[in-house]
């Protein structure tokens, strides 16, 4: 188990600590330079988290009223091969480089394999950590406890200054905005696309509603299907975190899902729900879009994403810690 400094008072994240929580990371990301920010309210629905006991798996770390640090331990309902624990951890900058991070590493590496001992010890286990490639001292603090890079992930950003393409769409398939009707179905075949994508598992309708079209971020009407008859076979899913508006002065669309069903690859059909998601979101007033990218995607959408104009703004790096 973490032995914290004495000088820092350690204890679990509550609700009611959102707002200061919100300040440190405002701090830690205008100092790392991502443009990711959060509200009081976007931390509040991560303590939502049904998979996540607040009491045992998030510790934060004050001095005098400021929290100076934390961490949080998350784990995954259900795997495909490897119980992949993940961790979301910072210290603000001022409070950085006086062993607050060695701390919370060691007791985030407890709190994993207590987890995985609980959940799933019949698999192998490890645990992740993603950074922002500018932070080189997390960097080095993952090194130093034993952590390998293991993959890399594109931040990619589209302004709307030049004009979105219209993708035609095929012959005999249609594109529909997003409705209700659709969940369940959405929900499904997202899964079974991202089987082949790594550390992705299946979502559970409880996961799929708090997360995903059931989040405070989700914008249903900039969201667009491909149907093939009443099967989706592409799809591409739209959010808006109002925390980074308000940071930047920039309305921006941030585009979390995109698929295409195996039977269907190689004809275009994200690209069609694509450009469909961003002129819409064009037309309700975004300046621009965004998304993240797995440099090692499988289906090719880093490709494809560059063709319709996305851009590199930043690069991420996950790290690996075997746990058994």
């Amino acid at each position: 188990m973490a032995t914290f400094p004495e000088w820092v008072e350690a204890r679990p994240i509550e609700k009611s600590d959102a707002v200061e929580w919100s300040k440190l990371l405002t701090d830690v990301q205008k100092a790392d330079g991502s443009e990711e920010y959060y509200d009081a309210e976007d931390l509040i629905e991560e303590l939502s988290n049904p998979t996540l006991k607040a009491e045992l798996d998030t510790v934060g770390l004050w001095v005098d009223g400021e929290m100076v640090a934390y961490g949080v331990v998350l784990r995954r309902k259900n795997l495909l091969d490897v119980d992949r624990l993940n961790t979301d951890s910072a210290v603000r900058p001022a409070w950085r480089r006086r062993g607050l991070g060695t701390a919370l590493m060691t007791w985030m590496i407890s709190r994993a394999r207590e987890l995985h001992e609980e959940h799933h010890p019949e698999a192998e286990a490890e645990l992740n950590s993603s950074v922002i490639s500018t932070n080189t001292g997390a960097a080095a603090l993952f090194t130093s406890f034993g952590f390998e890079e293991c993959r890399y992930f594109f931040e990619l950003k589209r302004t709307f200054d030049s004009p979105i393409p219209v993708v035609d769409v095929p012959d005999g398939l249609r594109l529909v905005p997003f409705g209700p009707e659709y969940d369940e179905a959405l929900r499904l075949t997202h899964n079974e696309v991202f089987l082949d994508h790594w550390g992705s598992t299946p979502k559970d309708e409880d996961t799929w509603k708090l997360w995903f079209t059931g989040s405070r971020a989700f914008r249903g009407g900039v969201s667009h299907l491909v149907l093939d008859g009443e099967q989706i076979v592409a799809y591409a899913i739209g959010y808006e975190y109002e925390a980074d508006t308000a940071a930047t002065g920039i309305r921006e669309v941030y585009v979390g899902q995109v698929g295409t069903v195996r039977s269907h690859r190689g004809r275009g059909l994200a690209a069609v729900a694509l450009s469909a998601l961003m002129r819409q979101a064009e037309q309700s007033g975004f300046k621009r879009a965004s998304l993240g990218v797995d440099a090692e995607n499988p289906t090719g959408a880093l490709g494809l994403y560059e063709r319709l104009g996305f851009q590199q703004h930043a690069q991420s790096i996950t790290y690996r810690l075997p746990l058994t």
